[in-house]
């Protein structure tokens, strides 16, 4: 994981701010460099003066090492081509084979070896520049895993960037007044037009030997005008260039009876936990220990956790995938919410006058709910060492906090992405208090060394885990459900992943999404609805003849093959947890205000 700062100016390097420099170096702890390149006299270049014009290129980025054997500085520059590369991301697979070591490198090579291709003698000028960009968009194409990037292509001139189709990692823009282009993981606070997130409609491409500086005077700053153009993602094989979108499109068959009941024994549960434990296995694998934290942390895996389904799930599966002797710490985050502490304090004077209070913290839904996950765990894996890490904020230092939180989430800017962005940002510094049981119950403040955090984001949108999607089909029945799920997938690129990227990736660490890989989502969206939650399937002809079944039968429609997944591999109580909210699970809505909306404006 990297920190991206790439700059194109008119009359001299345009360089982050303080602030934003000081965010790169938190996202990449592990390295810091920057690339400067000039190019003189752009063909199509309008000026009104004789001396040679310049336009200014400026790379800067930051690394967080957690691939190969080794850390790779950034910028990557190929000096025959003067080609140079800014990568963030995690390329798990490229063309269908697993990545080992670093991907940064590898792709760069493959990167330089589509320019460098052997072209025919007779070939023009604008043939080998389309068959430069087929190459390239060949290779994203086959990228399996989180992205986003800058690649400057030195032998043509063209500047490349682009996020992955989900929009997993963060990438905003900005042009000010004069033309100069800004592209970094995190906006900063300079005058002028905001930052905006890249689109993850595709491979946006400028050609900087057709970018104009014009001025209307010798003396006046240029001004630089060019052409974004994009290579939109597609899910048809047609002929480059063309991004071939990895996500397969929606099953939108309907059954034509009522589909027979999820159980235990159905064949969609086990091919989930094969797909889903695959997911997991990749992420949580080959992590080298670089990381920081208390003495006697030892953890490469952290999870984001609450003691829902989703993430006591990928807990549950990272156990498999990992050796007994790797500890894993559960991030739990809960806060000192004024406005529920007040309320709190009057129903326990009333109900149980001048006894003490009970903790704000071990009161709030997360905790109450984390804490009885963890036992599961523990009960059900009792050869792994759990470290259930009890984060608990007070609302003064919410407030101490928020405004770089505000910042960190730009463009993001309403109640709601405050409260969710608090709950992940605080999370993810993985500092709290770890209670070790022994003679006697030991409470030490703790920091998890890992430097890799799974969430369980993207289990909702693909196992109709909302609310809405139960209204979808009470409404329109299969139809409406399959229409509402594929609503949800289509725009997880456009949500929410670049504000959590910004904030969790300030702390050092990496979130990860088993739930979001490519081959997963396909394999999700390519199964029948009825496979994936419970609407509309029948119930079982016979009486269950065991408690599991009974469970099983009794499940929430709502992700009931997670739930049974999670039934199969001993986490009962896991299975039956309901759906909550971030914010109102760790207590981060309406922090300030009761009377405030999500959709406000900060």
């Amino acid at each position: 994981m990297c920190g991206i700062f790439f700059s194109l100016g008119a009359s001299e390097h345009v360089l982050p701010q303080e602030k934003t420099a000081t965010w790169l170096r938190n996202r990449g702890p592990d390295n810091y460099y920057s690339h400067l390149l000039k190019l003189e006299s752009p063909r199509g270049a309008e000026v009104s003066t004789t001396t040679p014009e310049t336009i200014y290129l400026t790379f800067i980025s930051s690394v967080l090492a957690l691939r190969g054997d080794h850390v790779t500085g950034q910028p990557l520059v190929d000096v025959d081509s003067n080609s140079v590369l800014c990568w963030n991301g995690e390329a798990w697979k490229i063309n269908g084979e697993l990545v080992d070591g670093n991907d940064t490198e590898l792709l760069f090579q493959k990167f330089i070896e589509a320019l460098k291709h052997h072209h025919d003698a007779g070939e023009s000028e604008e043939v080998r520049l389309n068959s430069s960009v087929a190459r390239l968009t060949n290779i994203i194409s086959n990228i399996t895993g989180p992205f986003s990037f800058v690649f400057y292509d030195g032998l043509h001139r063209r500047l490349y960037f682009s996020r992955d189709c989900l929009g997993r990692r963060s990438l905003l823009h900005r042009q000010d007044d004069y033309g100069d282009l800004r592209i970094c993981s995190v906006s900063d606070g300079s005058p002028g037009a905001a930052f905006e997130e890249v689109e993850t409609d595709g491979l946006h491409m400028i050609d900087l030997s057709r970018v104009t500086l014009s001025k209307n005077m010798p003396d006046e700053t240029p001004r630089l005008s060019y052409l974004v153009e994009v290579v939109p993602w597609s899910y048809d094989s047609v002929d480059a260039p063309l991004l071939r979108n990895p996500v397969a499109p929606m099953n939108r068959t309907l059954p034509s009876t009522d589909p027979p009941s999820l159980s235990l024994s159905s064949p969609c549960v086990q091919t989930l936990e094969q797909e889903l434990g695959r997911s997991v296995g990749i992420r949580v694998r080959n992590i080298p220990q670089l990381g920081y934290g208390s003495p006697g942390a030892d953890a490469k895996v952290a999870v984001l956790f609450s003691g829902g389904l989703d993430c006591t799930l990928l807990a549950r599966l990272a156990h498999d995938a990992l050796p007994k002797d790797e500890s894993i710490d559960l991030i739990n985050v809960a806060f000192e919410n004024p406005r529920v502490a007040a309320a709190l304090k009057i129903k326990h004077e009333k109900e149980n006058g001048a006894e003490p209070m009970p903790s704000i913290y071990e009161s709030c839904p997360d905790r109450i709910t984390g804490r009885a996950g963890h036992a599961e765990l523990q009960k059900v894996c009792p050869d792994r060492v759990w470290r259930f890490v009890a984060v608990n904020v007070p609302f003064q230092e919410f407030t101490a906090h928020r405004d770089e939180v505000i910042q960190l989430m730009r463009p993001h800017n309403t109640e709601m992405d405050l409260s969710i962005a608090c709950a992940l940002y605080f999370a993810s510094r993985g500092q709290g208090a770890v209670t070790t049981i022994d003679d006697g119950d030991t409470t030490t403040i703790y920091t998890t060394s890992s430097r890799v955090l799974l969430s369980g984001l993207g289990a909702d949108e693909l196992f109709a885990g909302y609310g809405r999607h139960g209204i979808a089909f009470a409404r329109q029945g299969f139809q409406g459900l399959i229409d509402e799920i594929d609503l949800d997938v289509g725009r997880l690129g456009k949500r929410n992943l670049g504000r959590d990227d910004r904030v969790i990736s300030n702390w050092g660490r990496e979130a990860r999404f088993p739930f979001l890989d490519e081959e997963f989502v396909s394999y999700a969206t390519q199964t029948p609805v009825w496979e994936r939650c419970g609407f509309g399937t029948t119930k079982a002809e016979s009486a269950p003849n065991d408690e599991l079944d009974r469970i099983a039968e009794s499940l929430d429609s709502e992700k009931k093959a997670l739930r049974l997944l999670a039934l199969k591999l001993g986490m009962v109580q896991t299975a039956q947890e309901k759906k909550r909210a971030i914010q109102f699970g760790s207590r981060t809505a309406k922090m300030e205000s009761g009377k405030s909306k999500g959709t406000q404006t900060i």
